[in-house]
């Protein structure tokens, strides 16, 4: 994840960056909790329907894991389906997390969430709920492929806002709802909507059958360019608003690229170092995904990549297990990744990009990634140097 409106008040107010890559004790969990859900989404990476798929975990099996990511410093856990309100267990679960001391988001179609379900969740304390939109009005609403989603969505939203829960927008890009992206940023900013997440459509699940409705790189790159825009005026103007990106690390690439063009005399050589430090893809070392059937996988988008079953094994145990040769590859430092990316002179910030994408294109997890919009010339030698801070 690349966090956007981060960079850009570093770019306004320099600090020294931290030394190394940026990472959290434990891993981040998302956890598909229930693979049941109530739409039947284009891109939908689990590829749910609503029925019940046998073999779940039990709220026992969950709690047992729980205690398990705790011990291995896990600190944040983003619950997740299908639709994880369909779990009867759901609040339960939500409560063992809170007690446990875990950041605890909430990841949701929102179409369920009626007044008391909003104050359940908030008496619950979820830190954080996303609510995926995929345009505005028909577009949401044929992307989902249920008439009415898009404003039962909205008024989630609105629900959980009022209730103070912090609230997000998530918007997977495609060609076909590319158009509607500036009036979603524009409702963001009228509803008060905390942060706003763009995720690049990654080729997994539902969303790989659907690769030839993925964006091209020029409309991936003037989606950035509007973003970066909307995220750079927020914090000149000192107003609080998260803009994140996520399945393309190719990203904090193009935001030095882009502060060069329309930020003249920034701090070059601190933004790079600042950039390393984030330290770009981190599936299978700071991310990580259980599914609902307690397989552990290096991220959301690779579930036909099994590392292990958490019934048969700690996930603490699976996650440290480099035998796999997919997790040794992502662990190793640096990645030993081919093509464009092997030569690629900003390597140190995007980190490979992703893995998935490669493996699902070329049938080689280390091949150079297909997702990549930048161009040559682009990811040749910098004209600054990075120098420590």
């Amino acid at each position: 994840m690349f966090r956007v409106s981060r960079f850009m008040n570093g770019i306004l107010h320099p600090a020294p960056p931290a030394a190394g890559p940026i990472g959290p004790a434990g891993p981040v969990v998302i956890w598909n909790l229930i693979r049941r859900c109530n739409l039947t989404c284009m891109h939908c990476y689990s590829i749910s329907a609503d029925v019940d798929f046998p073999g779940e975990l039990s709220t026992a099996e969950v709690f047992g894991v729980m205690d398990d990511l705790k011990a291995f410093r896990v600190r944040a856990l983003i619950l997740s389906g299908g639709e994880p309100l369909l779990r009867k267990d759901i609040f339960e679960i939500a409560a063992r997390g809170k007690a446990l001391g875990f950041y605890l988001g909430l990841s949701t179609n929102g179409t369920l969430i009626d007044d008391a379900l909003a104050r359940r969740i908030a008496a619950t304390g979820f830190d954080y709920v996303g609510i995926s939109l995929d345009g505005l009005g028909a577009t949401h609403d044929r992307f989902r492929r249920k008439a009415g989603a898009f404003d039962a969505s909205l008024a989630a939203l609105r629900r959980c806002r009022d209730l103070g829960i912090k609230v997000g927008v998530r918007f997977t890009l495609t060609q076909d709802n590319f158009a509607d992206l500036p009036g979603l940023l524009d409702l963001v900013e009228a509803e008060r909507i905390d942060r706003f997440y763009l995720s690049h459509l990654n080729y997994a699940g539902r969303g790989n059958v659907n690769r030839k409705r993925d964006a091209h790189f020029r409309v991936t790159r003037e989606a950035l360019e509007l973003l970066y825009a909307r995220a750079w005026d927020y914090a000149r103007r000192g107003q609080h608003k998260e803009f994140v990106t996520g399945n393309n690390d190719a990203d904090g690439v193009y935001a030095l690229h882009w502060a060069r063009r329309a930020v003249p005399g920034f701090d070059e050589p601190r933004l790079r170092v600042a950039l390393a430090a984030w330290g770009g893809n981190s599936s299978g070392v700071n991310v990580a995904n259980i599914d609902n059937l307690g397989d552990v996988h290096p991220d959301t988008m690779w579930w036909d990549c099994t590392l292990g079953n958490v019934r048969a094994r700690k996930f603490s145990d699976i996650w440290r297990d480099t035998r796999h040769p997919i997790m040794a590859g992502l662990k190793a430092q640096p990645r030993k990744v081919k093509g464009r990316c092997a030569t690629c002179s900003y390597f140190d910030v995007c980190g490979g990009n992703t893995r998935v994408r490669a493996m699902k294109v070329t049938g080689d997890p280390w091949a150079e990634d297909p997702g990549c919009y930048l161009d040559d010339d682009e990811i040749a030698a910098s004209p600054v140097a990075a120098v420590p801070a």
